[in-house]
């Protein structure tokens, strides 16, 4: 009897083997990495893949979900909802974010924090093959919030342009640090307009930030209940960001980008369009000051995360942790001191370029709550902000 157990066993061993054998023929020997992606990568694919050229599009999106999957295996995703409630290529709908605001007023870092959440696409200043230019309307307007809207829907496949621009101007990719890595690994798929489109479609979050159109614009994006899209208005001292931008060589001599009137008459539409998206969309639309969010980063944040209806994941605290302690890097930079970043502008502008930005800035400033300088000594030490409300 025993000997017969052991022979049923030896054969059942030899059943699984051969099953085993047969299944790894089917699957092809380039998945032999494929299993160990979610115990080595949260989200992003080896940098080098063995036989990449030779994996289809639905092979890789298929390796990017289980990444995905595995990242978010211990996210807490609202009660009765799971993971492909969020993702397109499930027939979800994601959770959609987008940052309104105009050049240095801190975008950039706000993006990276929202980005560090698993789970997220992030386009990257879709907007900018348009150039130095505030879109506010015709001739550029339409075609503006069509882009976004294409975006927003993971549909690449109007978006020649775009993507002809990027190719040369890789950094258009390069913040999207999950699709990047994608790139990397898989070059020749990179600026394929199906590629991007199925790849975008199994991610649960998208973010977006833009500093090219103005915020009325946006009420496209709110109105159209399918995207259900949350957005943020991200507002700075016109002293901080004109500063900042004197350090970039691509703002100098761009009237849109280096002219105090036209940077502060759009400072006042906004706070215009505020007042009406505030009403008509209360819990879609918010708006928030650069300064206010690097004074307490870590409480506006947990506050905006929940706004938008995202967790705020320990990916989000350990970014945190590593960028508002210190300066490290170059003017691009997203690791900064925060409590200090916001006002290097008192040191490194004299009197009289404060006096003339705030000449051409008066009703901004009053609606916005920034305070003027009122000499030299004044300009160095005075704390430039008081409240402010947007009704």
């Amino acid at each position: 009897m025993a000997r017969r157990n052991e022979l049923l066993g030896l054969g059942l061993l030899a059943a699984v083997c051969l099953l085993f054998i047969a299944f790894s023929q089917k699957e092809s020997p380039r998945y032999s990495r494929a299993l160990k992606y979610e115990e080595l990568y949260d989200e992003g694919l080896p940098e080098a893949h063995p036989n990449a050229s030779l994996l289809s599009v639905k092979e890789v999106v298929r390796l990017q979900q289980s990444a995905i999957r595995y990242a978010l295996k211990d996210y807490p995703f609202p009660a009765g909802r799971r993971l492909n409630d969020y993702t397109l290529a499930a027939g979800g709908r994601p959770l959609r974010t987008v940052i309104v605001t105009t050049w240095r007023s801190g975008s950039t870092f706000l993006g990276d924090v929202i980005n560090a959440v698993p789970g997220n696409y992030y386009h990257y200043e879709p907007l900018l093959d348009y150039g130095i230019i505030q879109i506010r309307g015709p001739p550029h307007a339409d075609s503006a919030i069509a882009s976004l809207r294409s975006l927003l829907n993971c549909d690449y496949s109007s978006l020649q342009n775009y993507l002809e621009y990027g190719k040369t101007h890789t950094y258009l990719f390069m913040h999207n640090t999950r699709l990047w890595g994608l790139c990397e690994t898989f070059p020749h798929y990179c600026w394929n307009a199906t590629f991007l489109s199925s790849v975008c479609k199994v991610f649960p979050f998208q973010s977006m930030k833009t500093v090219r159109i103005r915020l009325r614009l946006a009420e496209e994006l709110l109105r159209d209940e399918k995207l259900n899209v949350k957005v943020l208005l991200l507002m700075r001292d016109p002293r901080g960001s004109l500063q900042s931008r004197k350090h970039r060589d691509w703002c100098p001599g761009e009237p849109d980008c280096d002219k105090p009137n036209l940077v502060c008459a759009d400072m006042v539409a906004d706070y215009s369009a505020a007042i009406q998206l505030k009403k008509l969309y209360p819990d879609r639309f918010r708006a928030i000051r650069y300064e206010d969010l690097c004074m307490d980063p870590y409480n506006h944040l947990k506050d905006l995360f929940k706004f938008f209806g995202l967790y705020f994941h320990r990916a989000v605290r350990e970014f945190l942790d590593s960028h508002t302690k210190k300066d490290v890097g170059g003017v691009s930079s997203t690791s900064r001191d925060t409590k200090s970043a916001p006002f290097h502008w008192r040191a490194d502008l004299n009197f009289s370029e404060v006096q003339y930005i705030e000449e051409n800035c008066d009703q901004a400033m009053k609606l916005w709550g920034y305070i003027k300088a009122s000499n030299e000594s004044h300009l160095r030490e005075f704390h430039p902000l008081t409240n402010y409300s947007i009704e």
